[in-house]
């Protein structure tokens, strides 16, 4: 089989909870797990080729998760953008943080923004890390955006794709592959505009045990669809 490699895979990574539960162990450890896995594939996509690797780590329904866990998780973040920097820079990957960053907090934007600052020259896979994201406030605070820029009579020409810049994935392709781990079959409010023609690709496999093999089953099935945009072919 001819392999057709993706040039943006976005991961929905779900289930950490769940396996540090069947392990007799707290969250957290199943979220530190976590970082692992995002290491691994990461690592993956640079050997693939894959242009774009985009990962849901937070959204803004998470914000509703008990306060303990979400300090926990936030400096999680912290500590993996500080640890990684150096193989971010081996590597040639650039790191892009995306969503309603008003909610973090002043260190995490300010540790945020000097890791992109960093690695903005590199030219390699781009890892887009999606933080306090949903689909639907993204396409709302795209339409304030063009309200705010445009006039009536241009909001009334306004086509689908010049829609796209006003999305805070403006320059970013569409995800090509969107996998979800854990056993869900939904996309929780993920990418809802840019997920038009996404191929979905649905594991059992909890986040923490999803590594390179698993990846490459997802690219492996990924191969196999038929992507026809609407069109016969």
């Amino acid at each position: 089989m001819e392999e057709r490699i993706p040039q943006h895979v976005s991961i929905i990574m779900d289930g950490n909870g769940r396996w540090a539960k069947a392990r007799g162990r707290e969250r957290v450890f199943g979220h530190m797990e976590g970082v692992e896995s995002v290491r691994a594939c990461l690592e993956y996509a640079v050997e693939k080729g894959i242009k774009y690797l985009s990962l849901y780590a937070f959204s803004e329904e998470n914000w509703n998760r008990p306060k303990d866990e979400v300090m926990t998780l936030m400096e999680l973040m912290m500590k993996s953008m500080k640890n990684e920097i150096g193989r971010f820079m081996k590597y040639n990957i650039r790191f892009v943080v995306l969503g309603n960053r008003a909610r973090l907090s002043d260190s995490l934007n300010a540790g945020i923004d000097a890791m992109m600052a960093e690695t903005a020259g590199n030219t390699g896979t781009t890892c887009v890390v999606f933080l306090s994201y949903s689909g639907k406030w993204d396409i709302l605070q795209a339409m304030k955006k063009a309200a705010a820029s445009l006039s009536a009579q241009e909001i009334q020409s306004l086509e689908i794709q010049d829609f796209d810049k006003y999305l805070v994935t403006a320059g970013i392709p569409d995800p090509d592959l969107l996998i979800r781990t854990s056993g869900e079959i939904r996309i929780s409010n993920y990418l809802l505009w840019q997920c038009a023609y996404t191929e979905f690709y649905f594991t059992d496999v909890l986040w923490p045990d999803f590594r390179k093999p698993q990846f490459q089953e997802a690219l492996d099935e990924y191969a196999r669809r038929d992507r026809r945009y609407g069109k016969v072919k």
